[in-house]
């Protein structure tokens, strides 16, 4: 196997793919303005595989202004024009699919059988689907609802749209924000994680590929005190579109408002994994070692809560266990890896900071350490098993965003529900039970953006993607992500000669 950050010919290599620079603005890379560089590094050795100058305001303002010049152009397109440049767009992204499973891996730490199976396959098929939704920028059919009057409503691109990605799937929220935002004919500046920025530019250059004109697409790479609050507070830039943490997302927010711009948010998660004692034990347990463990638990709908009906309980923490400690942690890019590190240094402390102060009040069951030996160059963390936590307890309430779960236990359904929905957060759930009225009752009464039944973490291009509560609004993937980068307008015809003079009398009267 591999040791992890080991030179070997099948990693990717960023700083001779990206020697023009990070920023892709107007259909071409070139370097920041800023004046400071920053260095992408990868989470597996702690080695740097990438520096580049950082964005800055210039060229967030660069950005802005290609988009807007390319608006005009794209958005007099025909759906059935913007529908072949994404086709071609998918057709380019699966020539070079390799690329951006390589990429994605050595920036993330992702397992390469994990971005190979999911990350990129996902962003194809999301791609394929915008492509067929772009033939569908539809309003309402026309009709006479006052008098002499016909009326109908029209679906129209809102302009130049400014996005802020995440690092946890830098590929799949690129993608998700890029592909509605185009095909409703809007053209886009997209500004990545800096930490994570490879799988960005690779997306911006694959669009120029497929044909899609240079100005649609456009990428800045900076911090978000810079570049992104440039960005969101922009007066040429007319929705924001932002995926991360609660607390950014209100900052967000706060500078959107300013220039009373459409906001889109997807914010932070804690999702419950709810347990009746009716459930097959074996498939919840399962379920909730695939659903905490999915990208290192750094996923806004990771199962961070498991509450477990009291007959099951113990079973059930028992086997959650046992099975945590089977899984492979290692390099990415070996066959035999299950579990990646998390994203940096930074995050791998916080993680443990979480869970050291809670074996002052609970049960560490399994994990809660970093591994010895050659991991600990990386950003490794044990899976974490949690028990005998308390509701209001901070492992309980706060985002980890790691490996671990935590499992408490509930006698009543109502408990169950109510303690579900015991957090600020609503953007996903699972319920798991063999009685479909009792799977069926969870689903209408946890507050959540999704709720799966017997099973945790799919998700399809087809349905939204996005929370209730702190959990921010609107949504991803789907024709209702499509129809949020639209805006609607009311026209009226007159259908008569005398339609106006009768509305002139009824104001002012005869004269």
């Amino acid at each position: 196997m591999h040791k992890p950050g080991s030179a070997t010919p099948d990693r990717f290599a960023a700083q001779e793919r990206f020697a023009e620079g990070a920023q892709f603005i107007g259909g071409r890379l070139t370097k920041g303005t800023s004046g400071r560089t920053h260095a992408v590094v990868d989470p597996a050795s702690g080695e740097e595989v990438f520096t580049y100058e950082l964005a800055g305001v210039e060229d967030v303002d660069a950005a802005v202004a290609a988009a807007r010049a390319a608006f005009p152009g794209w958005a007099a397109l025909t759906p059935g024009e913007r529908s072949d440049a994404l086709h071609r767009f998918a057709a380019v992204l699966a020539e070079c699919a390799e690329d951006f499973a390589r990429a994605e891996s050595l920036q993330c730490g992702k397992p390469l059988k994990l971005t190979r199976e999911f990350d990129v396959p996902g962003t194809i098929d999301n791609t394929s689907f915008f492509a067929g939704a772009a033939r569908h920028l539809q309003g309402q059919s026309a009709g006479e609802y006052s008098g002499d009057h016909t009326s109908y409503v029209r679906r129209e691109p809102i302009g130049v749209v400014g996005s802020i990605a995440p690092w946890n799937y830098p590929l799949q929220m690129a993608a998700w924000k890029i592909l509605p935002a185009i095909a409703a004919g809007n053209t886009i500046v997209l500004k990545p994680a800096e930490i994570t920025p490879l799988t960005s530019l690779l997306f911006a250059q694959a669009a120029t590929r497929a044909g899609i004109p240079d100005g649609v697409v456009n990428i800045v790479t900076g911090t978000g005190k810079e570049a992104g609050e440039r960005l969101v507070g922009h007066p040429d830039v007319a929705m924001t579109s932002f995926t991360g943490s609660t607390a950014v997302g209100r900052r967000v927010a706060e500078i959107a408002t300013a220039t009373v711009k459409r906001l889109h948010l997807e914010l932070g998660g804690k999702a419950p994994f709810v347990v009746f004692d009716d459930a097959d034990l074996e498939a919840a347990v399962n379920g909730a070692v695939a659903g905490a463990l999915i990208n290192t638990g750094q996923d806004c709908t990771a199962a961070t809560r498991a509450y477990v009906q009291r007959p099951l309980h113990d079973a059930f923490v028992e086997k959650t266990a046992a099975l945590m400690e089977t899984v492979r942690l290692g390099d990415p890019f070996a066959a035999g890896t299950d579990l990646g590190p998390l994203i940096s240094h930074v995050q791998r402390d916080r993680v443990a900071g979480f869970v050291d102060r809670a074996r002052a009040y609970a049960r560490v069951v399994t994990g809660g350490e970093v591994p010895e030996g050659e991991l600990a160059k990386g950003a490794y963390y044990r899976p974490t098993l949690v028990a005998d936590a308390a509701q209001d307890s901070e492992i309980v309430q706060s985002e980890i965003f790691g490996p671990v779960l935590v499992v408490l236990p509930f006698d009543t359904d109502d408990e169950g529900i109510r303690l579900a929905n015991d957090t600020p957060y609503g953007l996903a759930a699972s319920a798991w039970s063999r009685d479909v009225y009792r799977a069926n009752r969870a689903t209408r009464e946890i507050k959540a953006g999704c709720v799966w039944v017997n099973d945790h973490i799919p998700i399809i291009s087809e349905m939204p993607h996005g929370g209730y509560k702190a959990s921010g609004f609107g949504k991803d993937m789907s024709s209702y992500s499509f129809e949020e980068y639209t805006q609607i307008k009311h026209v009226m015809f007159d259908n008569t000669a005398v339609a106006a003079k009768d509305w002139h009398r009824t104001i002012f009267g005869d004269r």
